[in-house]
């Protein structure tokens, strides 16, 4: 039987200021929360509440039968805390249903793994915290900033104890192999991988819309049958996609929510389909291969590389300068400045870099979408300045710290990532020892 695995990431970033050269030193208001909250408005009115609503009414409907997953990172979560309560009470009542299951990921949507283990670690484990404090669960499954897994992540996963990872099916990692069956990292001994479908998923989260398309407009009982039209082994479908493709990237008048409306019943209809959470997935399918991933892989861009966040020299100079700050950052936030801190993490969301990607074509109009700036370059120099305004206060903070203090030593660099120039650190020791065979 085929099992529909509907997983779906909601986020938002803490935007920036237009913060200039002239303001370093002087203003250390980095955000715009006038900004932040009129898009956070938006969205949970235009997604999060009419798409919670409905799909708990599903949820109902069919007593439970319609399930799937969430990944609500901790950037959203603060800002729907602080601006819109309702809007996430809707996500709690989701999670008291029963059929939800929260996925864990790092709190701020960073790309940590790849610079700083210690920080990838912090911000997974409050992740963790926070889902178990609000949701009432204890997540099992993990799923990466923007889908990126590598066999360092899958065996740092693993032994933080989560029993499932999700990644993208894409082409260079599989070849001829199919995203319809649980895999197992090379580096890992149990840890179950269930991979995103992307030709099914990027049906809706994508091409929807698109009148140009040869299956618009697209019809619930044509995409149950394709569901359906898998090769009789095929375990799971993963649909893995954003939550905001639900009326803020295709509007409600493209006749998405009556599509997502209808098309439950037309699954669970149909005796060789079912609905299962990716945890479901795994308790039931234990992995049937060993899947090397030497080079880090993300559902991102028509390349499911890096380099929409690391590929270019800005981009690197920016990631490689923020984490260069990370230990002193993390000294005087144990010395009482927790400000500096929070607004360093919130440096770290991956969006940041993503805003200065100079690609063209296709991938570059969807970068373009998502940018609040005009180029690239603009958003490296907004950035750098307000980089320039926290390295300064962490100096300061430094020098008031006790001579007593002393500095934690920084974790050794390890050779770089498949982008060719951004550092990957050396994860802490695990209890078990590498595979002499994997690739790491």
């Amino acid at each position: 039987m085929n099992s529909i695995a509907f997983y779906f990431q909601i986020h938002q970033p803490y935007r920036l200021k237009r913060y200039t050269f002239f303001d370093i030193g002087k203003n250390g208001g980095y955000f715009d929360d006038t900004e932040n909250e009129r898009i956070l408005r938006r969205v949970a009115d235009k997604c999060y509440l009419p798409m919670n609503q409905m799909l708990l009414e599903q949820i109902e409907k069919h007593d439970g039968e319609f399930r799937f997953a969430m990944a609500v990172t901790g950037t959203v979560l603060d800002q729907l805390e602080a601006w819109y309560p309702e809007a996430l009470e809707s996500f709690v009542r989701l999670a008291e249903s029963g059929a939800v299951e929260f996925v864990c990921e790092t709190s701020h949507h960073s790309l940590a793994f790849l610079s700083d283990a210690q920080e990838f670690d912090a911000q997974v484990l409050a992740q963790k915290d926070r889902i178990e404090q609000l949701f009432g669960q204890q997540p099992t499954t993990f799923r990466n900033t923007e889908l990126v897994i590598n066999n360092e992540i899958a065996e740092r996963v693993e032994a933080m104890g989560f029993k499932t990872l999700l990644g993208e099916g894409a082409d260079q990692l599989l070849g001829v192999r199919s995203s319809h069956e649980v895999y197992r990292p090379a580096t890992t001994e149990k840890l179950a991988l269930l991979l995103r479908t992307y030709e099914r998923a990027d049906d809706i989260a994508f091409r929807f819309s698109n009148q140009g398309w040869d299956q618009w407009p697209l019809k619930p009982e044509t995409f149950a049958g394709w569901l359906a039209d898998v090769p009789k082994e095929a375990k799971y479908t993963g649909l893995f996609m954003d939550y905001e493709t639900f009326g803020e990237h295709q509007w409600r008048e493209t006749g998405i929510f009556d599509f997502m409306e209808a098309l439950p019943a037309l699954v669970i209809a149909d005796p060789t389909l079912e609905f299962k959470t990716p945890s479901e997935i795994t308790k039931a399918h234990a992995p049937t291969e060993e899947l090397d991933i030497p080079h880090s892989v993300s559902w991102a861009d028509a390349e499911r590389d890096l380099t929409a966040w690391l590929g270019n020299h800005m981009q690197r100079e920016a990631n490689r300068l923020l984490y260069e700050l990370a230990e002193d950052v993390r000294l005087v936030a144990a010395a009482g400045h927790a400000e500096i801190l929070q607004d360093w993490r919130r440096l770290t969301t991956s969006d940041h870099v993503y805003y200065m990607c100079t690609k063209w074509f296709s991938d570059g109009d969807v970068h373009k979408y998502f940018s609040p700036y005009s180029t690239p370059h603009d958003a490296f120099i907004a950035f750098m300045n307000v980089l320039s305004d926290l390295k300064s206060r962490v100096r300061v903070a430094l020098k008031e710290r006790p001579s007593s203090s002393k500095k934690v030593v920084p974790a050794k660099s390890s050779p770089s990532d498949s982008t060719g120039d951004v550092p990957i650190r050396e994860l802490a020791p695990t209890t078990k020892k590498r595979r002499k065979d994997s690739r790491t």
